[in-house]
């Protein structure tokens, strides 16, 4: 990914350095468990061990590698100039390139989880902070982008707060799927390798060890760990997509924070743009654009194939380290969103009253009215405040079909706003525990 989009910390999980030394710990570990076993000499995988401290040259291992066209023995030829000829040749003892490269690829994607659970408590952290800041302040909801009925802007995080959470719980769940090895040899079999090796390697890595493999880690695992990634871009897109709404200038309910000297356009001086949210929007689809290919890769023929492999060179940095900087971003504009209150009451007292048609409706059908009648007589005077801007509880009050149904008080008693507000503490506990408790 490019260093715009990049924080440092992921970025180094996919650098050659630490790829060839999680290679290296893998085989020192592999010879380890082979002495204990018998089948090296103990004095090989000393010396294989003794090699820990070595930096290894990824610029010379380019170079064997254009030789022998084949990266892993390019590294371990590299390997053998600091080993010595003699002293390395038991390493990779019964071990094909897959072992290490599948076992390195999925010890990679759980550092990368790990940042990325870290990622998600630093944005839920955020959401939870906004939404009892806000939990009594209240805004129109809409559907279809129309004035709905009043909900709490404290609700509006709370319910990002708990899509996050889900996809936290997500995250974790694929962490553990991802988090096996397999050092079993050609075609998964064993033939040339003790099982008790890969038990030793795995451990030591901390991994659990691949139930059944064929010469590579089913993909399966992968599909659902890159899915997972991309839901929770999706969900990132999600918040994006509101702030970005409100930040319209029509709405203005909430706003990225606009820092001292930033401009917003080159052309037109007064803009504040939401460049952020924008930002994340576009960072999404980068992220799902791993899940197609990552789901292609689950079919390989038969026991192997690298048609995978190209893909996952890319896709697994590639959505690591941009959700990676997405969390990060999201949780800096939650931070510091502007939220406007004046503007979202006065957004939704723009037409008078018209967002409390629904208590209206059910009044007369309580009444004794008809659905069908009582659903006339509320859009009636909807209409009216719709199209000419009239009063909707002064339209009510006027109308003698509806007067003869509800009195004036209970005609006002509809206009009630915290009728609207009035379980938001019981979705808080829902959300957060019991009492709603921060």
């Amino acid at each position: 990914m490019i260093p715009r989009y990049s924080r440092p910390e992921m970025v180094a999980i996919w650098s050659p350095e630490t790829k060839f030394r999680i290679w290296y710990e893998i085989e020192a570990h592999a010879c380890d468990a082979q002495a204990d076993l018998g089948v090296i000499p103990r004095e090989n995988a000393e010396a294989v061990r003794r090699a820990k401290d070595v930096e290894f040259d990824v610029a010379r291992i380019d170079e064997i590698e254009t030789v022998t066209k084949h990266d892993v023995i390019a590294f371990l030829t590299h390997l053998a100039e600091h080993v010595g000829a003699d002293q390395a040749r038991f390493v990779h003892q019964g071990m094909t390139s897959s072992d290490v490269l599948d076992t390195t690829l999925n010890i990679q994607l759980v550092r990368a989880a790990d940042i990325l659970l870290a990622d998600m408590d630093k944005l839920l952290d955020a959401l939870k902070r906004r939404a009892h800041e806000h939990k009594d302040t209240v805004r129109i909801g809409r559907s279809h982008g129309i004035h709905a009925e009043p909900t709490t802007m404290g609700l509006t995080f709370a319910r990002f707060y708990a899509e996050m959470a889900r996809g936290r719980r997500r995250l974790e769940a694929a962490r553990d799927e991802i988090a096996t090895g397999a050092i079993s040899g050609a075609v998964g079999t064993f033939a040339n390798i003790d099982p008790a090796v890969e038990e030793h390697v795995c451990a030591k890595m901390g991994l659990r060890p691949e139930p059944i493999s064929t010469q590579v880690i089913p993909r399966d695992r992968h599909a659902m760990f890159f899915a997972t990634l991309g839901v929770i871009a999706s969900s990132v897109e999600n918040v994006a997509l509101e702030i970005r709404h409100m930040q319209r200038t029509e709405v203005l309910e909430a706003e990225e924070y606009f820092s001292p000297g930033q401009k917003g356009s080159s052309a037109m001086p007064h803009k504040r743009n939401p460049v952020l949210t924008e930002n994340l929007t576009g960072l999404a689809r980068l992220v799902r654009s791993a899940v197609i290919p990552a789901l292609e890769n689950v079919a390989l023929w038969h026991e192997r194939d690298i048609s995978h492999s190209s893909v996952e060179r890319g896709i697994a940095p590639d959505a690591t380290v941009t959700l990676d900087f997405a969390l990060n971003r999201l949780a800096g504009v939650i931070d510091r969103l502007v939220v406007y209150p004046e503007n979202m009451l006065k957004n939704m007292n723009q037409f008078k009253g018209l967002v409390m048609s629904q208590r209206v409706l059910l009044a007369l059908t309580q009444a004794g009215v008809s659905r069908e009648d009582a659903y006339r007589l509320v859009q009636r005077n909807a209409m009216k405040v719709w199209e000419q801007g009239a009063d909707f509880r002064e339209e009510l009050l006027a109308d003698p079909e509806v007067t003869a149904a509800l009195t004036p008080a209970e005609i006002e008693d509809k206009f009630d706003l915290g009728y609207h507000t009035k379980h938001v503490d019981t979705i808080f506990a829902r959300v957060f525990g019991e009492g709603g408790a921060r």
